[in-house]
This record gives C-alpha cells, structure tokens and sequence, in this order.
C-alpha cells in the first residue's frame, strides 16, 4: 500500500545504516556488470554470440543477491528500479540518490576491473561490454529498452512490493528470470540493458557513447510507467475506507421508580 504522509525528500535512515545499505547497491551492482560483462567478453562480440550463457549469467547473479541481502537494502542493484520506488515514495529522495551512487560507482568499478582481467584482444571488440544497437533502428531499440525493463520493474513491485504476494520469499527467483527472458530476446538487438548502471560502467571505461541516451531514457522512462502503473492499479485503496458508524443517541437519565 502506498505510504501516505511519507516525505518526499528524507529523512535519511541513521548514517551508519545509510552506508550498510549502500553498501550492499554498490555489490550487487559490482557483481552485476563483472559477471555479466564477463561473459559477453568471454562469449565473443558478435551480437547473438552466447546469448543464453550471458542471459544466464544476468540473470543468476541478479537472483543470488536479491536471495542473499535483499532484505538490508531492497536488493535493487539498478537505478531505474531505484527510481520506481522513489516515486512511488517506498524509498526517500535522499536515500534513493545514495543508491545511484552506489549503484553506477559499482558499475564503473567492475568494468575498470575486467578492463584489468581480459586481454585487449576480448575487450577492445566488445567495448568492455558497452551497449550497441543490432540490427534496428533508433526508435525500435528505445522501445525494446523500455519496454524490458517494464517488465522487469512490473514484476520487481508485484513480488516485493504488494503486501498480498505470496512469492516475496522466492522474489529473488522470478526477478532474475526476468532478465534472463529479457536477454534472451533483447541481447541480440540492443545489449538488453535495462539497468543505467549496467550501461554507464562499460561506456565510461570502454569509450562508447554511441547512441549513449538509449540505455538511459528507455530503462528510466519504462521503470517509472511500470512502477506508477502498478502503484495506481494495485497498491492504492480503490476507495476511502468506510467512517465508523454514529453512537448510539444518549437515552437520557433513568426515570425514577415509583
């Protein structure tokens, strides 16, 4: 259920549970981009070179962290969903941009790392891993970006953010199956991103900014619908509730006895 009167832009948790937190974006994110980009490199740049293999790399990591710690911060390890939880204020301003930070500084850090792991030869034909359109156009791939990560953040909220599931304990499961499906049919066209963070570490250490704003503006713009969608469709009251009904009127003092 939405949080009424929840605020806008903090107060932030204590600090010492800020940086826990935090902590646990900046990991998840960290073993999000030097797995998966791991495996493109190690798979091949061609753009439907082991499709399933990095699917299933994506995806298992994804489902492993949220199991394993998403209970301390959310298990997010994406800014896109960072930002369907900001809007729907489950998560404050100020706490959300503590995540971003930690979010894109851990995509940032793995990607200098496996610039370090992998030879030139792996690195330099896959960019470290940076997105690139295949085979569509512009507008095409910035709808496939969106609409991935609708799906990604419309089941994020069903499973963990509606109080009626009954799956949160297995949430980590479906939501890395998520982006394995996502993969399978968005890695040969545009990378299947579907996460900032996944995009910006690569870009930023392997030099390739073409095309940059789609993995930004699609994931951004397709996990704020599905967020705001399922918020107003499920989470919110479909009516006020009921005013408790009047007292009894007060019958007055008792007549005396005769």
């Amino acid at each position: 259920m939405r949080l009424p009167g929840t605020p806008t832009v903090g107060p932030l948790p204590p600090l010492a549970e800020t940086w826990r937190r935090s902590f646990v974006e900046f990991l998840g994110t960290f073993a999000l981009v030097f797995v998966g980009v791991g495996a493109i490199m190690a798979v091949g740049p061609q753009a439907d070179a082991g499709t399933l293999e990095v699917a299933l790399a994506h995806g298992l990591v994804i489902a492993v962290m949220i199991s394993a710690v998403g209970h301390i911060s959310g298990g997010y390890f994406n800014p896109a969903i960072t930002l369907g939880f900001m809007l729907t204020r489950r998560i404050t301003v100020l706490l959300g941009i503590f995540y971003w930070f930690a979010q894109f500084a851990g995509g940032v850090l793995a990607a200098l790392l496996l610039k370090w792991v992998f030879p030139a030869a792996s690195r330099n034909p896959t960019h470290i891993g940076a997105p690139a359109r295949h085979t569509i156009a512009l507008g095409p791939a910035l709808v496939v970006e969106a609409l991935l990560t609708f799906f990604l953040v419309w089941v994020v909220f069903a499973t963990t953010a509606d109080p009626r599931s009954t799956y949160s304990s297995i949430a980590g499961i479906a939501i890395g199956l998520v982006v394995v499906f996502d993969n399978l049919m968005g890695y040969p066209l545009t990378g299947a991103i579907i996460n900032p963070a996944r995009a910006l570490g690569p870009q930023l250490i392997g030099h390739s900014w073409t095309d940059a704003w789609i993995w930004y503006v699609g994931p951004f713009a397709g996990g704020a619908i599905a967020a705001l969608l399922y918020d107003e469709l499920f989470l919110r009251p479909l009516a006020p509730p009921a005013p408790p009904p009047p007292p009894p009127p007060d019958p007055g003092p008792a007549a005396p006895a005769a």
